[in-house]
């Protein structure tokens, strides 16, 4: 196992990392993707770490708080040091049916540390991250109850997810001017089915230097090929995140060819992509067996060569958006320059 550092923190995560929102039981239509419970959870956390996982996601919401519970008793009965283990867990979502249940408010965060606290079973949490944007609280007032957190003890670092680039620009600006606890961790949707966060994000946290957690990043199991052309099954139910099937379907040919290279699975040369992308820092793992942890653990070893890469990139690459298109056009010369140390061989404007 590889480890990364966590932003500008120093704290070094697994390049995997264990995702939870299969933990616990829940209702409605998320059902289908939870139900694994105690015994089962305790069983692929000790394989985890014992293949040098030492990162753990979680969120207040998942599974009613259960997920959080049975993390929280895991870690005390597999006699896991505190020390060894990375939690990160999340709020903002709504937790219930009252008009202050959810968002990032002083009153809201303060009431969620304190209950994700109690069922983790643990006196502080290393990644606090927002789960999404609250339009109804101004971002500083967000900040300064997280700085408050981290100058308790309470909180180590704080982190967003799914936010636009432009507002974590803005949040980013704010705690600098501030002189307040900077966010050091985006967890966000990135696959070969969903490279989007590649126009804005991406670059953003790298110039940044935030640490990016992938989550979903078998496109809700639509690049394990398993689903190709189904109406059965979860992506039925719960077609989260959403996945383009007309530019997905040649992408799965051109995997099962590298996949047949290296006699690996699907799932393994998506999940090699990521672990070969400078931005990423760790692709969270989304397990309900035993087994698809083994099968993951095997893309750490996978050595994607450059013409698989350049094969995947081509296949999966974005359609240009303005002003993306515009830029490139535009910064040609000078990216040459810089790159190569030599001007093209033409320029516009040139005779």
């Amino acid at each position: 196992m590889r480890y990364n550092t966590l932003g500008r923190t120093g704290l070094f995560v697994s390049e995997m990392c264990i995702g939870t929102m299969t933990f616990g039981q829940s209702g409605g239509p998320y059902a289908a993707a939870s139900g694994v419970m105690q015994d089962d959870a305790e069983a692929i956390l000790r394989r985890a770490f014992d293949a040098g996982i030492n990162f753990i996601d979680t969120a207040n919401v998942y599974a009613g708080g259960q997920s959080e519970e049975i993390v929280g008793r895991a870690l005390s009965s597999l006699g896991i040091a505190r020390k060894d283990v990375v939690l990160s867990t999340k709020f903002e979502h709504g937790t219930g049916a009252g008009p202050n249940d959810g968002g990032a408010s002083r009153q809201h965060i303060l009431h969620e540390v304190h209950s994700s606290l109690k069922r983790l079973g643990t006196d502080y949490i290393d990644l606090y991250q927002l789960h999404g944007f609250d339009s109804a609280t101004p971002v500083e007032d967000t900040l300064r109850t997280l700085d408050d957190l981290v100058r308790q003890g309470l909180v180590r670092h704080i982190g967003v997810s799914n936010w636009a680039a432009w507002q974590l620009a803005t949040a980013l600006g704010t705690a600098e001017r501030r002189g307040l606890e900077r966010f050091q961790s985006y967890q966000g949707y990135y696959s070969l089915a969903g490279r989007d966060m590649e126009r804005e994000i991406a670059p953003l946290l790298e110039a940044e230097g935030l640490g990016l957690m992938v989550f979903s990043p078998l496109a809700g199991g639509y690049l394990t090929g398993k689903y190709r052309g189904a109406s059965e099954g979860r992506r039925a139910t719960i077609p989260f995140p959403p996945v383009n099937e007309e530019r997905g379907a040649p992408l799965l040919d051109v995997m099962d060819g590298i996949a047949a290279r290296h006699d690996i699975n699907l799932a393994a040369i998506s999940l090699a992509w990521l672990l070969h992308q400078k931005v990423v820092t760790s692709v969270i793992l989304g397990l309900k067996r035993i087994d698809q942890l083994e099968e993951n653990l095997k893309a750490a070893e996978v050595a994607l060569s450059e013409g698989d890469l350049a094969a995947l990139d081509e296949v999966s690459a974005l359609t240009p958006e303005y002003p993306g298109w515009m830029m490139a056009s535009g910064e040609g010369p000078r990216r040459s320059l810089m790159e190569t140390g030599t001007m093209p061989a033409a320029q516009w404007g040139a005779e």
